[in-house]
């Protein structure tokens, strides 16, 4: 089964921040958007596209029991936290951060002539009490040009370990050009349109900035009309909490 997000659908925000301002698009309900349709899917909880302008700082603010990906989508990301640790990603790269029982962090726009852009994933830990850690890794546009390339995984030696069922990737995929994607029984699989684009999604179209879930399906396919920047995760369908 296919769902496919029109880009109006997703939720968009301008929020005040250190030295400039946040222009959001989250695709689940976060902080002060609620959405019960869109809670989460599976095990990724939050799906952030965030752009900030030149200069400017998302403050130290704490987080407990995630697993948290980020990807810069533009310009230069800056992370720190409480203890001055983090690093810096250029377009294209990840970064991974288990953040277990607890961390202070901040999200920071290392350049101050130009904005930067990040997509920000959340998933459900594997335990509870995880010890906190970040790790990053350097990505260029070959190496995810005409394939999915596993930025994060929970099984793949070839991207950052996740402490999570999860698994996220990502493609630069040219005009005309299909990958695909195998999914197992339980399993699904959340498309983001980063940029450029349409593409077809098992057939079905998918516009720049729109998303599509997919699950009770064996293969996600993807071909498309014009060159475009994907993201992709895939999850296991946990069961929603009973009420």
């Amino acid at each position: 089964m296919i769902a496919v997000r029109d880009p109006a659908s997703i939720h968009q925000v301008d929020i005040p921040i250190d030295g400039g301002t946040c222009h959001g698009r989250w695709h689940f309900s976060f902080d002060r958007y609620f959405d019960p349709r869109w809670m989460r899917f599976g095990t990724l909880r939050v799906f952030n596209d965030d752009t900030l302008t030149p200069g400017a700082v998302w403050p130290l603010h704490p987080h407990r029991e995630i697993e948290v990906v980020t990807y810069c989508a533009g310009g230069e990301f800056r992370h720190a936290d409480e203890n001055g640790e983090g690093g810096v990603l250029k377009e294209g790269w990840v970064q991974h951060t288990t953040v277990g029982q607890g961390m202070w962090h901040s999200e920071i726009n290392n350049r101050k002539d130009a904005p930067m852009r990040f997509v920000q994933m959340w998933f459900l830990p594997s335990a509870p009490g995880l010890a906190p850690s970040v790790e990053q890794r350097a990505v260029e546009k070959a190496d995810r040009t005409n394939r999915l390339l596993p930025l994060v995984s929970n099984e793949d030696r070839d991207g950052l370990t996740i402490l999570s069922d999860a698994r996220v990737f990502s493609s630069f995929l040219e005009a005309g050009k299909k990958i695909s994607h195998p999914l197992e029984e339980h399993r699904g699989a959340y498309l983001y349109v980063l940029s450029g684009g349409p593409v077809r999604v098992n057939g079905a179209t998918v516009l720049p900035l729109g998303a599509a879930t997919l699950s009770d399906a064996p293969e996600l396919s993807v071909r498309s009309d014009a060159d475009a920047e994907l993201l992709l995760a895939d999850v296991l369908l946990v069961e929603e909490p009973s009420s």
